[in-house]
């Protein structure tokens, strides 16, 4: 579900990026693109990503890690 939310931000297919993509080296993805892609996220999975982390993002495996992060400070909340 995440590389399908990344693709569709990018404007390519599924089977043309994973968790090592790096989204600024091979999309050259400036900050409007992640907080779009963060907000698809953060809608699709209902939890919240800070501004700050999702600039933060360098590839599809940190967002991955990210909301990892987020679901489990969640949980503990």
């Amino acid at each position: 579900m995440v590389l399908a939310k990344v693709a569709q931000v990018l404007g390519v297919t599924v089977d043309e990026i994973d968790e090592s993509t790096d989204l600024r080296g091979e999309y050259d993805v400036d900050s409007l693109e992640l907080m779009e892609i963060g907000t698809r996220l953060e809608n699709a999975l209902g939890i919240r990503i800070g501004a700050d982390a999702l600039l933060e993002m360098r590839d599809i495996g940190h967002a991955v890690d990210l909301l990892h992060e987020r679901a489990a400070d969640r949980e503990h909340a």
